[in-house]
């Protein structure tokens, strides 16, 4: 299970391209990149989503803008460690921080977008 995110047109609600393709890997992923401001994350790093977001946990994201979500993602970011495990399915703080960290980059690349999912 996972969570699929993306920055959508806030009056069309269509799926958001880049300018060039991101290689950003979540769970799942499209070889050679996307174009698409979209990002694949695993249910496991959801504990400390819900640590740092509350009840909502990343879904928080959802209705944001791409700008409104960039403070909130700074945030989480500072509040998690960088204990990573090459194996991108262990819920380590340094996996589910490295999520952040996309999901920064996404917003600061189209800062107009909304964020949908799940």
């Amino acid at each position: 299970m996972s969570y699929d995110i993306e920055l959508v047109d806030p009056v069309s609600g269509e799926s958001l391209n880049l300018d060039y393709p991101h290689q950003m890997r979540g769970g799942t992923y499209k070889i050679g990149g996307t174009e698409i401001a979209h990002i694949n994350i695993t249910y496991n790093y959801g504990r400390y989503f819900y640590e740092i977001f509350g009840d909502k946990g990343i879904r928080f994201l959802y209705g944001l803008s791409g700008h409104e979500s960039i403070p909130h993602l700074e945030e989480g970011i500072q509040l998690l460690g960088n204990d990573t495990d090459s194996n991108y399915w262990v819920p380590t703080e340094g996996n589910a921080k490295r999520a952040l960290i996309n999901l920064l980059a996404l917003a600061q690349m189209r800062p107009d977008g909304v964020w949908q999912g799940d």
